[in-house]
């Protein structure tokens, strides 16, 4: 098999509700929030791993194909591995399938930048803190109070997906089509599920909604010659 091209999509993905994807308490300064978010280490915004994008969209595409429902991620043949990568299956006798997908880190565009870092309405800078608890089922009162911190709705962050196109060298350039739109088929469900659904944590509370923008006509395919 040869890599035949790489192909490059970018695009917006705006937070459509509060987004809050964490980073480690033991990261931030002492009098911290208590769930802070992942930031950049060079200039303290926060970003949008590629690990988080990526495992999101696979988790919710095997959900819906109802596959990989042990966690396992073996190589079973299906479109889903073949974007994402699965591990050597013997019982399908199927080798391992490294990952045609590369998902960069999400990083915030410069206008979202500059606008959430000078905003009088956050309360940190990029950031805002929501007050979270528990409530008791028996008597009904607000327990374990914590402050959490959220990129704001409105927050614009530039995200990039490469898709890498292997066929075998004699591949005719109708063969190489035929598998990048293949994999393209994938990736597009992957993005449309995940705008139905949330990115970070407690989704199920309103969080994470995210809308993701990629003009795919726009996509840039780099060929490479041995």
């Amino acid at each position: 098999m040869k890599l035949h091209q790489k192909v490059f999509y970018t695009g917006t993905l705006e937070c459509v509700t509060g987004l809050h994807i964490g980073d480690s308490k033991e990261s931030t300064d002492i009098g911290g929030v208590d769930l802070p978010v992942v930031r950049r280490k060079d200039n303290g915004q926060p970003y949008i791993p590629g690990s988080s994008l990526k495992g999101k969209m696979r988790c919710l595409l095997e959900q819906v194909a109802g596959e990989n429902g042990d966690g396992k991620a073996l190589h079973n043949g299906g479109a889903i591995c073949n974007l994402f990568g699965g591990l050597e299956n013997k019982s399908v006798k199927q080798d391992q399938q490294p990952s045609r997908l590369i998902v960069r880190d999400a990083f915030m565009e410069e206008i979202s930048a500059y606008f959430f870092k000078n905003a009088t309405t956050t309360d940190m800078p990029y950031t805002e803190i929501k007050m979270e608890n528990t409530i008791d089922r028996i008597t009904g009162t607000a327990k374990h109070p914590r402050q959490l911190e959220r990129v704001p709705a409105g927050a614009k962050f530039v995200v990039e997906f490469v898709i890498n196109v292997f066929a075998a060298d004699t591949a005719t350039p109708e063969n190489i089509k035929l598998q990048r739109d293949t994999l393209e088929s994938t990736l597009k469900r992957g993005v449309r599920i995940l705008n139905d659904d949330y990115l970070g944590g407690s989704g199920s509370r309103g969080y994470g909604q995210v809308k993701i923008d990629i003009d795919w006509s726009k996509a840039q395919p780099k060929t490479y010659e041995q």
